[in-house]
């Protein structure tokens, strides 16, 4: 579970005020008192004042960006958060993947009508882990071109938000339009990034792992962008053998993709910048399958663009979302264990 008080009453003042207003301080306490207002999803007063709190958010992370990273973002944009640990596991990469990919999509259509997104990428690496440290350069590399490229502006901005912490954690949930819930199937044991993002309205895009499994039990399938191999499919692949450069050789968008890493097009510096991460990628038998769910993934994308130019359906299920979050509460995760393992009462 996560610590309400936090995530929610903390970290998004302009939420919490609008659910007091209508369910008293009692929330706070048990965060399943949300489920009491779950009828103002379909009241179109309530998710005005919610896109509007939503709003002021993605404003106050835009200056955060600013003042950071010196890079100015659209607060307009679909604000696209991936923020966790970098992990090949957690598959930044294939995240990564998908930016290049609408950043070539761009290009070649200049004209054409996108949805304009901030990607926003933060979490650090283990001090050993040189893979790890090579998505990070990677992301920075691709950042750099993207945002100086006048083709893109205005359409997309890509952006890593170095020395990630609760404080800096803090800004950006509130903010988040899509939430990156991306791991291979069967590897994400249960984090808990996904929740603060739901309670915060972001809509959740992710495989069927970890605890993405029980939000989609409260929000409803509806409500989310599930894609993807399920972990059983995962290990099936395994048993029979995957060959990434033959899913590649399948996909020319993302054949074009890796050829542009690996020419040195994002590190022109350094030619061979990329080299190393598209090898891994097509290596035989790359355990994190990340070739292997970019289709699924992109056509999910493509789902959440779609969605996105419809406001209010997508203010309604980001209300959903928020008010579905009850069960996830370490309020709730702390009474149980005081009730069935602990067995003890509280002190009134």
């Amino acid at each position: 579970g996560i610590a309400v008080r936090r995530w929610l009453k903390q970290s998004n003042p302009g939420l919490s005020a609008l659910l007091t207003e209508r369910l008293g301080h009692a929330w706070e306490n048990d965060l399943e008192e949300l489920e009491r207002l779950r009828w103002a999803a379909d009241d179109p007063e309530f998710r005005a004042r919610f896109a509007a709190v939503k709003a002021d958010n993605k404003r106050r992370l835009a200056q955060v960006i600013q003042r950071r990273v010196g890079v100015e973002v659209d607060p307009a944009s679909l604000f696209d958060v991936q923020v966790k640990r970098i992990h090949e596991y957690k598959r930044q990469l294939l995240n990564l993947l998908y930016v290049v990919t609408r950043y070539n999509r761009i290009r070649a259509n200049p004209k054409g009508d996108f949805v304009p997104r901030t990607v926003v990428f933060a979490g650090k690496a283990a001090p050993g882990y040189v893979m790890a440290k090579g998505i990070i350069k990677l992301i920075n590399n691709v950042s750099r071109v993207v945002n100086a490229d006048k083709a893109v502006r205005g359409r997309l901005k890509l952006i890593f938000l170095p020395d990630y912490d609760v404080s800096l954690a803090q800004a950006i949930m509130p903010a988040a339009d899509l939430s990156e819930q991306i791991s291979t199937a069967g590897m994400e044991a249960s984090g808990t990034g996904n929740m603060k993002l739901s309670l915060n309205g972001a809509l959740t895009i992710g495989t069927l792992d970890g605890a993405n499994i029980e939000i989609r039990e409260q929000v409803g399938a509806e409500n989310m962008f599930i894609f993807g191999l399920t972990a059983d499919e995962v290990a099936a692949y395994r048993r029979r053998g995957y060959s990434p450069s033959e899913v590649a050789r399948a996909n020319p968008e993302l054949m074009k993709t890796l050829e542009l890493i690996d020419s040195g097009h994002f590190s022109p510096g350094n030619l061979a910048d990329g080299k190393p991460i598209v090898d891994r990628l097509l290596s035989e038998g790359e355990p994190f399958f990340v070739l292997a769910d970019f289709a699924a993934y992109a056509a999910a994308q493509d789902e959440v663009d779609a969605l996105y130019r419809k406001p209010e359906e997508w203010q309604r299920k980001a209300v959903i979302n928020t008010l579905s979050m009850g069960i996830f509460s370490s309020d709730r995760s702390i009474r149980e264990y005081a009730q069935r393992i602990w067995r003890i009462k509280p002190v009134i």
